[in-house]
């Protein structure tokens, strides 16, 4: 935990001075941090990463130390779902139990769910076991040399810079187009400007990968495809079927948030017919008793916050609620 974390140390000695010890993001620069257990960190940890995923750096205010250290790093992270299992009938966010506002940083996310499927298991156990038994009348696969790839690596980093050419930019431009009109239609938001931001960075990695100073159209074509395909398994709507980027950007999706609209007006008539407070449990039950679609009591609790804050009902100090004026 601490690895992650801005802290600062006084060291032993005689001038006991403060001495700033940096992380593992500030570590990582110009690298790449991965982090396990993503979902097990808790949330003074989980902030750094805000500063860092959106402007590569990170500031430090304590012990009378101020100052700004890079963080330019990619981040792979890896989480698991609530009571370990997946819930295909909830969002991402509600299965991780994430920030949305952090999730939505991530350029890719990607679902690596057990199929429980013959096949995958089989390649699954051949794959395992073959890593401390090796048979010698198998075919082995073609990889390359660790080495070679570490060198490969260190070279396109270090030499290869990309910029966009003519048409992969126009091509960038049409495709956020194509991904803003297909929500229109539906009243939902498929793309935001950091969508398009994403878009960039993979083509101008795909294009280091390739060891071209230009970026092509062809590598914004797999930029978008590696996007595409990681929308259809992180912002799809479990209850439509459709992609509603609204699920990264905000937590909810577009028909929870109508679910949410009709459950904060049927709590505001039941009030405005009763004429009178209700206890907090006691309107819980009306509001179970009357309303036809079923909710959850964090959907209760947040409806209620909501309509507070719209001024549209009050809290007493006995935790009664009635609307406002009544």
């Amino acid at each position: 935990k601490q690895w992650y974390q801005r802290r600062v140390a006084i060291t032993a000695g005689e001038t006991r001075q403060v001495v700033l010890q940096t992380g593992a993001l500030v570590l990582s620069d110009n690298g790449v941090c991965c982090i396990d257990e993503f979902d097990k960190m808790d949330d003074s940890t989980r902030a750094v990463l805000h500063e860092v995923m959106e402007q590569q750096t990170l500031s430090i205010a304590k012990a009378g130390i101020i100052c700004t250290l890079n963080a330019r790093a990619s981040v792979l992270a890896a989480a698991n779902p609530c009571d370990s299992r997946w819930n295909p009938k909830l969002t991402i966010v509600e299965n991780i139990q994430l920030p949305h506002t952090l999730l939505s940083r991530f350029d890719l996310i990607f679902l690596m769910l057990d199929p429980q499927d013959e096949s995958f298991d089989r390649r699954l156990a051949t794959h395992l076991v073959s890593l401390y038994y090796r048979n010698s009348a198998r075919p082995r696969a073609e990889s390359i040399d660790s080495d070679m790839l570490r060198d490969y690596i260190a070279y396109a980093k270090s030499f290869i810079n990309p910029r966009l050419s003519d048409e992969a930019g126009q091509k960038l431009i049409q495709n956020y187009v194509g991904m803003r009109k297909i929500g229109m239609s539906r009243g939902t938001v498929t793309a935001y400007p950091r969508q398009l931001e994403s878009l960039i960075r993979l083509s101008e990695a795909h294009a280091r990968m390739r060891l071209s100073n230009v970026v092509e159209e062809l590598d914004v074509n797999e930029a978008f495809r590696l996007h595409k395909e990681a929308l259809k398994q992180a912002a799809t709507d479990p209850k439509t079927g459709q992609i509603d980027m609204e699920i990264l950007m905000t937590g909810l999706s577009a028909s929870d948030r109508a679910k949410k609209a009709q459950l904060g007006k049927f709590i505001f008539q039941t009030l405005q017919t009763a004429g009178r407070a209700y206890k907090m449990s006691e309107l819980y039950d009306a509001c179970k008793e009357g309303y036809k679609d079923g909710f959850t009591q964090m959907q209760y609790e947040m409806v209620l916050r909501d309509l507070q804050e719209e001024n549209k009902i009050i809290q007493t100090a006995n935790r009664y609620y009635r609307i406002k004026g009544v």
